[in-house]
């Protein structure tokens, strides 16, 4: 209708595959924002368990250093 009468289209809805003639991506991104936040989450799990660990490696170091001094 918009092209035969002049007038303008939003191409909202299922006009921007047709019109493209091939599924276009045209998703919110949701699912990779998702996967992107649980992701970051693990990582700074992992990172803060490394932390500890090393922190406590630390300790023990230089709780065997005084003994042997």
């Amino acid at each position: 209708e918009a092209a035969v009468a002049g007038k303008s289209d939003t191409l909202e809805g299922l006009k921007e595959n047709v019109i493209v003639g091939r599924l276009i991506p045209a998703g919110t991104g949701g699912v990779m924002n998702k996967v992107r936040r649980l992701a970051n989450q693990r990582d700074d799990l992992i990172i803060e368990e490394k932390r500890k660990i090393a922190d406590a490696n630390a300790r023990i170091a230089d709780m065997s250093g005084e003994a042997a001094e």
